[in-house]
């Protein structure tokens, strides 16, 4: 199928939005997401750099309307009538306060981690650091303890309370640092979750390593190209004793998130990622690493925007003088 254009993919959006609000009645942004981006014929998903911008432009335009309940924002059509609407909104907002009931969120930002831990584990003789030293002591109805790798090497020292998800000594690469982030959004890479990890890295120099659940094609063209390391889960790890409301989160009526896995132990691809093909790169990745380091560095700690980094980081690929003026609005994700 040839490639939509920028146009097409807009119009696309805008009528898919519709679509799956006339079917749902109310969504949040993530289940559009997960029902527009995430699933549906390859050629008709619209990644959520789209999705956003069109969905605004609904409301904007009176076809959509916003309502904020149980700290969600949620979407109906503006000609729903309104009982409809506020039947379904007190359903899902019910649903949506029982999926953060419990710590449930806080057990499951631990779950990918571990299941990288039990793959950081299944590679003969690393050293690496962060570990949970209590699985084995009860179940995963609450939190695990985790011990947070060293926040300095050597006289290199993190600002404030921060620390890397695991520190991963390399035979070839030195140090490498791992984040793991077991969220719903899609990981751009002017997210603040990536500038951080890129802040930690240069400031420690490890070659930095990404792990979330959908990463689109800029960030892997963009931050591959600086020798930062990315492995895509496409599920969103949950502790075993959610199973209940897991089972009703995930229906296709409900919230929709059908990519919920449940279980700590790493799936075939992580294992393969962690155990293989990190081990493999790490040397080419840390030769890149220092290519980029400056521009790494200046985008991980704010002293420039996305725009300039990710054209900095293009025109260096490329040779080119990458100190010529460019425009604000010069498209990132163009990325060629």
């Amino acid at each position: 199928m040839a490639e939509r254009s920028q146009e097409d993919r807009h119009d696309l959006a805008r009528r898919r939005i519709m679509l799956v609000l006339q079917k749902q009645v109310v969504a949040n942004a993530r289940t559009l997401e997960q029902k527009i981006s995430d699933a549906g014929p390859f050629g008709m998903r619209i990644d959520p750099h789209v999705l956003t911008p069109a969905r605004n432009e609904l409301i904007q335009e009176g076809l959509v309307q916003a309502t904020d309940k149980a700290g969600n924002t949620w979407f109906h059509l503006a000609n729903t009538p309104a009982a409809v609407v506020t039947k379904r909104l007190d359903e899902l907002a019910d649903l949506f306060l029982k999926f953060q009931a419990n710590n449930l969120p806080g057990r499951y930002g631990q779950t990918l981690e571990i299941a990288t831990f039990h793959a950081l584990s299944e590679v003969p003789n690393l050293e690496f650091f962060g570990r949970f030293p209590d699985l084995h002591k009860h179940d995963d109805s609450k939190a695990y303890t985790k011990v947070e790798p060293p926040n300095h090497i050597g006289t290199l020292v993190l600002p404030g309370h921060r620390s890397l998800d695991f520190l991963v000594l390399h035979p070839d690469a030195g140090f490498l640092g791992i984040e793991c982030k077991n969220v719903r959004e899609w990981m751009y890479p002017n997210r603040e979750e990536i500038r951080e990890l890129l802040l930690k890295s240069t400031v420690l120099g490890c070659v930095p390593v990404f792990i979330a659940r959908r990463i689109p094609f800029v960030t892997f063209k963009l931050l591959n190209t600086a020798g930062v390391l990315i492995h895509q889960t496409y599920n969103q790890l949950m502790p075993e004793t959610a199973t209940e409301i897991v089972s009703v989160v995930r229906h296709k009526d409900m919230l929709g998130y059908h990519d919920i896995r449940l279980g700590s132990k790493p799936d075939a691809r992580l294992l393969k990622f962690i155990t293989t093909d990190m081990m493999n790169v790490a040397a080419e990745a840390r030769e890149k690493f220092e290519l980029y380091k400056d521009l790494l560095a200046a985008f991980g700690s704010g002293e420039i925007p996305y725009y300039v980094f990710a054209a900095k980081v293009r025109r260096r690929s490329k040779g080119q003088n990458e100190d010529n003026d460019w425009p604000a609005e010069e498209e990132p994700d163009l990325f060629d």
